[in-house]
């Protein structure tokens, strides 16, 4: 497969050791990854704090516009609660959904943003853009955290039941494998910061857009554990990862995800996709980039952020 020569498409200028870390925060916020201050709170929020921070983050979604600052009476390291907003956002979004992702899924990013688990979150129909993609702006309202996964697409309902399914079960429902780009984002101005309290947790776990590759059918052949995925930025490279990242295997992240959803008397439905956790990390793009993703023999993934 051609890949980019470095050094070519617009390349991104090398910055003096002085100015790196001015760049980061302009992409991420200014606190580093890992950084974010814990709040001492552990308990669970009361059903009125679920209501009013449910209440900011969606009418910041709705209006496309940054939420305040974090109101600190609502800050909490309880992790029902965070689960409990999320699916309260969504439900008040009621935002056609074509499926999900699995955020947190690698130990580096539970560690710099201090989760106790993987986070799900809900893919919109409106954020679905097959590769190659052309993302506009109206996509993101402060970020563009580009992450390589490997997704799947359902070819069976997993239905809510009392016992949990098996990855073998899992593996029987799917139709295909894809190379994918789940793009977070989040109504909060700091990334890291809100990661003392889970604030972008709580925004649906940051998912803003998917980018889906061609499908893969005989995946069961590949040894996904071991597959090699490349990015590169405006032509050139940045950064590998593996398969394995991802709970060590992306079907043990796609059996999380359908169990989780179980667990809520939720359907995992035929059609939907599961986008299973980055494999490369956190990548902050800004508008005017473009990505390109190998994935080796298994594919591509193109973005351009307009």
């Amino acid at each position: 497969m051609n890949q980019p020569t470095p050094g070519t498409s617009n390349p991104v200028p090398l910055l003096p050791s002085s100015e790196i870390a001015a760049w980061g925060r302009r992409i991420h916020g200014p606190t580093l990854p890992g950084k974010g201050v814990s709040c001492l709170r552990q308990t669970p929020l009361t059903q009125a704090e679920q209501d009013e921070i449910t209440d900011i983050i969606v009418d910041a979604r709705l209006n496309h516009r940054l939420a305040p600052d974090y109101p600190d009476h609502l800050k909490t390291r309880n992790w029902d609660s965070v689960m409990a907003v999320i699916m309260a956002v969504n439900n008040r979004l009621a935002w056609p959904g074509v499926g999900w992702k699995v955020g947190a899924a690698s130990e580096e990013i539970r560690r710099v943003e201090k989760v106790p688990g993987p986070c799900p979150g809900q893919i919109a129909l409106k954020g679905l853009f097959p590769s190659p993609a052309r993302l506009p702006d109206r996509c993101f309202i402060r970020y563009r955290c580009s992450e390589c996964e490997f997704a799947f697409r359902m070819g069976a309902d997993l239905p809510a039941r009392s016992t949990p399914y098996t990855e073998d079960e899992v593996a029987a429902a799917v139709e295909s494998l894809h190379p994918a780009l789940e793009i977070g984002d989040c109504v909060f101005e700091d990334w890291y910061g809100s990661s003392g309290y889970f604030g972008g947790s709580m925004d649906n776990g940051g998912a803003a857009a998917f980018v889906p590759g061609a499908p893969i059918y005989n995946w069961r052949q590949l040894d996904l554990p071991n597959a090699k995925i490349d990015l590169y930025l405006n032509g050139q490279y940045q950064k590998s990862g593996y398969g394995r990242i991802a709970m060590g295997h992306p079907l043990t992240s796609l059996t999380w995800m359908a169990n989780w959803l179980r667990e809520r008397g939720i359907t995992l439905h035929a059609g939907e996709y599961v986008s299973t956790g980055t494999c490369t990390g956190h990548f902050f793009a800004a508008r005017g980039d473009r990505l390109d993703v190998y994935y080796g023999d298994i594919g591509m993934v193109s973005v351009v952020y307009d």
